[in-house]
């Protein structure tokens, strides 16, 4: 039997942290292949030196993150509208299919919500929370890749984690009862009824939609469950042969809506106690190349 390459092996685990680290799959699978010439490019005998790659491997990624992270904050200043961190299908949804998205273990470290406030934080900030908290690699290992004191290290995970810890809700919703308000979502938006719709949202909900321009959606997010509630309602009426199905998505239950059999939003969801929320409507085609063939 031959045995796994234990270089090539470590795909799996650096596209799980870039995409953790970058809120886009795409972009995860480009570090991860940068990573990668990285190490091709070194001498056969630097390689044979380096006693940990795995190590070696995470550390060039890590920094190849961090870069991206600046530059993202400044190409994201132009992005058309909001921007929502890629959503990812569950297994269940493609099973016939080998994609860099199966790669990525669905755990609460890739919950919607858990990565939307992740991109509040500065990409420092954010490098060593995920390292750290999420990852467990000692504040001495981070240092090294963030260029910053072992001290330092701590204060930013520090000052992640509280981010993390005022976003949560005191108890969190169970899995199946989270499941039941989507359907319950599902079945009031399909008939159009705002009164249901309400009833499911937490009054101050929102709804944040991601279109990168490249299709119809809101440039704000929008507040309020009346609001929310009617605009869902409104969306049928110049959509009419838009369909929905219950799906997983970033590891929660969650919709995918279709046009003519074509993916056109991913619907995830936060609820707290018996409410929705938030709602993050993904629309931006760029960001759907996972939920084609689902």
């Amino acid at each position: 039997m031959t045995r796994p390459d234990p270089i090539t092996s470590e795909r799996r685990h650096l596209t799980n942290l870039a995409y953790r680290l970058l809120g886009s799959l795409a972009d995860a699978e480009d570090v991860v292949q940068e990573t990668y010439a990285r190490w091709y490019a070194l001498s056969a005998p630097a390689r044979n030196a380096i006693e940990a790659p795995g190590a070696w491997l995470t550390t060039v990624a890590s920094r190849i993150c961090l870069t991206q992270l600046g530059s993202a904050r400044v190409r994201r200043e132009a992005y058309v509208g909001e921007w929502i961190p890629e959503p990812l299908p569950g297994r269940a949804e493609r099973p016939d299919v080998v994609d860099p998205a199966d790669r990525v273990t669905l755990d609460e470290s890739v919950d919607m919500a858990f990565l939307v406030v992740l991109e509040a934080m500065t990409p420092a900030e954010r490098v060593a929370f995920v390292l750290h908290d999420v990852y467990r690699y000692p504040f001495a290992e981070v240092a090294g890749i963030v260029g910053r004191s072992t001290a330092a290290c701590r204060q930013l995970a520090s000052s992640a984690r509280r981010r993390i810890q005022a976003s949560r809700a005191p108890v969190a919703t169970p899995t199946a009862r989270q499941a039941d308000l989507v359907r319950g979502f599902k079945a009031a938006w399909e008939a159009q009824d705002i009164a249901a719709l309400v009833g499911l949202l937490d009054p101050d909900v929102t709804a944040t939609a991601d279109g990168g321009g490249l299709a119809a959606a809101g440039l704000e997010p929008m507040y309020g469950g009346e609001a929310v509630a009617r605009a869902c309602a409104g969306i049928l009426d110049v959509l009419p042969g838009m369909t929905f199905s219950e799906t997983t998505v970033n590891g929660r239950p969650g919709l995918l809506s279709r046009q003519n059999g074509v993916t056109v939003t991913v619907f995830a969801f936060h609820v707290e106690g018996d409410r929705i929320k938030h709602i993050w409507a993904i629309r931006n085609p760029d960001k759907l190349r996972a939920w084609t063939a689902a």
